[in-house]
């Protein structure tokens, strides 16, 4: 029973694998996408400048809208697009694994093939032919002199 327990919770680990909830892109795949804070889209250049509260205002509206509103699209949207994305990858694998390495596969056996017969018929046509070109020409010599 207990043999049957550690394998058991040792199958269900593999799909619900332990995530970080701190540190939700360990790879940095959007670093340089979505790290936009309010100083990326709006500055004021020396000279042209708004009163104090009016841009301390703005930095705070654009950043808890962002924000919020980022929350509420990744609530109504996130589990479609998470079941779209992992329906498209788990397709995109399966025809990886049931198709394309097989076809690859298949083509790199029948080229191997065809290539041995090609280079049969290279070393026996082409080669005794560039060899003996090579020994016609191989006796020329060529001396350049410069006349004045």
């Amino acid at each position: 029973m207990m043999a049957d327990e550690l394998s058991e919770k040792a199958v269900r680990d593999v799909h619900t694998k332990e995530i970080d909830l701190v540190n939700r892109d360990p790879k940095h795949l959007n670093d340089d996408v979505v790290k936009i804070d309010f100083e990326d889209v709006i500055a004021e250049p020396e000279g042209t400048h708004s009163f104090d509260g009016i841009w301390k205002a703005s930095f705070t509206t654009f950043t808890v809208t962002k924000y919020w509103f980022y929350r509420l699209l990744s609530a109504i949207f996130g589990i479609p697009m998470a079941l779209i994305w992992g329906i498209y990858f788990a397709i995109l694998s399966f025809l990886h694994i049931w198709a394309v390495v097989p076809c690859i596969r298949s083509y790199l056996i029948e080229i191997q093939c065809i290539s041995r017969v090609y280079s049969i018929c290279i070393h026996t046509f082409c080669d005794p032919l560039f060899e003996a070109m090579g020994k016609v020409f191989s006796s020329i010599r060529a001396t350049v002199r410069k006349e004045i």
